[in-house]
């Protein structure tokens, strides 16, 4: 066998293993949203939705019934108004994580992703134990995924995911994946994630792809076309966010420099061929006028999917 043809079958053998690995990440979260993707009925593909983040100007009823009114079925549960921070934190008491979810379902909304971040400056039990609250907070709310923003502490880079790695068999027991994104410091692009990701080692910790932070951390140098290339097998799910330089992601989508369907593309040829969509951010402004942001939004992943958000 000539070298060229050695190289071409490694290349073929390598590239057949990680759009396996992207099967059995994508079939996991297939399974935690109660295999929507899978009905043929139904023809649900992706499912489409919006964060609180994209209202976390007003209150949270105010959010939700602008989010479904946008014509969304889907909530991540991320920032709100008055909340500091992520709306559900370790210490956030189990009433209010079952308020939150009784609110969202009396819409007619599925929380489908929990933003949450926790702690291992204490010590690696104390984190354990943040990230296992947050895990039970996601189970109370019938939410598939805890979406994770890592660690800028490069002292406690190490501490941080070997939590994680700790807490995956938990999070699987309780119906719940866990996933990061690109988020800064030693997760700031595709290859950065990966590393972490390889280092937990486990299939229910996976990736949340996210376009305009790959922009933004990388102070607009790092298209997310290109860095979309580097996560072949990982991404079960996309934070929908634009971005304009400077340093600016409070965009409406397709409004800013992220190449969606090009990125959208590179996503799917690497294995993510189903899964979460949801918007992020968009420009501030009244309410009336998210709203109607967050409305085409919705249109817009309609037509770069050939779906309709349902």
């Amino acid at each position: 066998m000539s070298i060229a043809n050695q190289i071409s079958r490694r290349s073929f053998v390598a590239t057949t293993a990680k759009l396996g690995m992207a099967g059995l990440a994508t079939a996991r979260m297939d399974t935690l949203l109660g295999a929507e993707s899978q009905r043929s009925d139904a023809k649900v593909v992706w499912q489409m939705g919006c964060y609180t983040r994209v209202f976390d100007q007003f209150e949270y009823p105010v959010a939700l019934d602008a989010i479904a009114e946008a014509g969304f079925k889907y909530v991540g549960l991320m920032t709100i108004k008055g909340a500091h921070g992520p709306m559900i934190k370790t210490t956030t008491p189990v009433e209010e994580v079952q308020s939150m979810r009784d609110q969202a379902q009396e819409r007619g909304l599925k929380v489908l992703s929990i933003y949450g971040e926790f702690s291992v400056s204490e010590s690696l039990d104390a984190g354990m134990r943040g990230l296992k609250q947050l895990i039970d907070d996601a189970a109370v709310c019938e939410c598939p995924n805890l979406l994770l923003g890592g660690t800028t502490d490069e002292k406690l880079y190490q501490p941080y995911y070997k939590t994680v790695a700790r807490c995956c068999d938990y999070a699987a027991e309780k119906g719940v994946g866990l996933s990061i994104k690109p988020h800064g410091g030693q997760n700031s692009t595709g290859p950065q994630c990966r590393k972490a990701i390889e280092m937990v080692d486990n299939q229910d910790f996976r990736l949340w792809y996210d376009a305009g932070n790959v922009f933004y951390y990388s102070d607009g140098k790092l298209d997310p076309v290109t860095d979309a290339a580097t996560v072949d097998g990982l991404v079960v799910g996309m934070s929908v966010k634009d971005f304009l330089p400077p340093k600016e992601v409070l965009v409406n989508i397709g409004a800013g420099k992220v190449d969606f369907p090009a990125v959208f593309a590179r996503l799917k040829k690497g294995g993510f061929t189903h899964g979460p969509l949801i918007v992020e951010c968009l420009a501030h402004g009244p309410l009336d006028s998210v709203k109607a942001a967050a409305t085409k939004a919705r249109q817009f992943l309609e037509n770069l999917t050939g779906q309709k958000a349902a």
